[in-house]
Formats: structure tokens, sequence, C-alpha cells
């Protein structure tokens, strides 16, 4: 397996422009450690590049943002050690979403939660999974297992699945989160398949929303303008369900002709600067970005 790295992982080149409330949580992020130390999963579908703890304190640093929540990525399977290492570089500002399968024993899940994991994760879009009858299932099963914690259960999947599971997120004793707009298509507008379901779900206050990875739903770099009606779409629906996140490292999961999932795939260099500086067009005002980037998470996340 090639381990060499063809870059670092990107750092803000665009100021920020705007007063970033005391306590403001990134929701998206992920940590790729040493590989020696933290080896990927042998049925991973790409291999990124590293990510430490200290470019992401750098990065933070220059965003004026105190809070993350560490995602555990694909390519680690149901290892959450990796997440767990960059939370421990952050201490008390850092929380946890795990990936975990029958195999995870309840204790395991008790010494997450004293470690600061707060939801797990599905992740749905990265193996090119859409069948629905897959998806009401897994959620299912989360659900479950997650409903005498209170832990959530974060999606990352297509808006046609979110409306297949529609039903199972209005009746969840636990929250559902939804990654990255919802897996929508910019291009596609506020009339497309499920967005409307996707509306009505954050609405009734069943599910969040993580307003990140905006260059995963738009074509229209560097500043991603056809995202504007969408993100304000979402905010206007319920504010009080809306989280903000990077989506750092910027992973490079497509499926690429011609590139093995061994062989590694150069991480997207984002300025996260400029995407932090459309938050102001998405949220005009202040009180709503204070509820995005710091109520919010502190609710779901329990800071």
């Amino acid at each position: 397996m090639t381990t060499r790295a063809h870059a670092r992982a990107s750092q803000p080149a665009t100021p920020v422009n705007f007063d970033v409330p005391p306590h403001a949580c990134d929701c998206h992020t992920h940590i790729h450690g040493d590989v020696e130390k933290f080896p990927f999963f042998p049925g991973r579908v790409y291999t990124p590049e590293p990510a430490s703890p200290d470019e992401m304190a750098a990065l933070h640093e220059a965003l004026h943002i105190e809070r993350v929540v560490i995602v555990t990525p694909s390519v680690y399977g149901t290892d959450n050690s990796s997440t767990l290492f960059g939370m421990k570089a952050r201490g008390a500002n850092a929380r946890g979403v795990a990936v975990i399968d029958d195999k995870t024993t309840e204790a395991q899940l008790d010494t997450m939660q004293q470690e600061g994991f707060r939801g797990i994760r599905i992740n749905l879009a990265t193996d090119g999974i859409s069948d629905p009858i897959v998806g009401r299932a897994r959620f299912t099963a989360a659900v479950e297992r997650m409903k005498t914690r209170g832990w959530h259960v974060q999606h990352y999947t297509t808006l046609l699945t979110i409306s297949a599971i529609k039903d199972l997120v209005l009746a969840s004793p636990v929250p559902a989160v939804f990654d990255h707009f919802g897996g929508l298509e910019a291009s596609l507008g506020l009339e497309q398949p499920g967005f409307a379901d996707l509306v009505a779900l954050v609405k009734s206050g069943k599910a969040y929303v993580k307003i990140s990875g905006a260059y995963r739903s738009s074509k229209l770099a560097p500043d991603y303008q056809d995202m504007v009606p969408c993100a304000r779409a979402l905010i206007a629906a319920n504010a009080d369900r809306i989280v903000w996140g990077t989506d750092w490292p910027h992973p490079d999961s497509s499926h690429v002709e011609g590139r093995k999932a061994t062989d590694i795939a150069p991480l997207y260099q984002i300025d996260d600067g400029r995407l932090l500086n459309q938050l102001p067009l998405w949220a005009p005002e202040a009180d709503v970005r204070r509820k995005i980037l710091v109520d919010n998470p502190a609710r779901l996340y329990g800071f």
C-alpha cells in the first residue's frame, strides 16, 4: 500500500470577515492519524492523506472556532481510535461521532460515552448504497441501540433515502442528523425530489442538518452561490436544528476510474475561511448564527 502524501491538509487562505461568537463549534471534521498507529480498514473504498490534530488546531485558530466534533470516517471501519486520538488533543472542547456494528458491546458504548462520543454514524453515501430498504433497516437498528443513551443517529446519505425513512425519523426517540445538506444537489434547486421531506423533518424538530461540505453539493466553486437558497430554506424551516461544519480535511471518497481503494486519494484543497464567510449570506442575523455555531451544537453534543 502506498502511504506517501501528495499534499498537506488545507488551511484557510481567506480571513474570516464577521464576528464568530465565543464557543463556536465545527460540527464535522475527521482525523487521519499516523497509518502505523491507526491502520485503515481493509474493506475501505478510498485511502486519504494524513490529517493531524495539530493541523486541525491551526485550522480552528484561524477560523476562531473553539469546539469541534470529530466523526469517524469510513476508512477506519468500526475502529474509532483515530477519532479518539483527535478528541483527546482537544480535551473538553471535543466530542465524537462513532461507527459501530453488531459486535460493539454496551460496555464499549459506556466507555465511549465517558470519552465524549455522543452519536453514531451510518455512512451509506461513501459505500454507494442507495437502496431505501437498506437505509430503513440500518436506521431502525441504530435507533434501537441509541434510544437508552440519548445519542443521535447521524446519516450520510441522499435525499431519496431521507424520504424513505421520513416516517421512522418522525417516530424516533432520538434525533437524526443529516450530513452535508442531506446530500442535495444545488443545481436541481428547491423543488428537487426529497428536499421538501428534509425541510419537513427539520421543521418538526426531529432532525438536524449539517450545513457542511457545500462543495459536495455544488459545482460552483469557490463560493457555491447556488447553495444560498438551499441553506436559507433549511434555516428558515427551523434555525434550532441547523449546525455548521467544515468537513475538514476534505477527503475525496469519490470513485475515480483507475484509482484503487489502496491508492492515495489526495485531499481536496478547500479554503475554509472562504467557506465560513458564506455563513452570513445563509444566515444574515447574528442571533441565528449564534444558534447554528454555538447553541445547537451545545444541545446536540452536550458541551
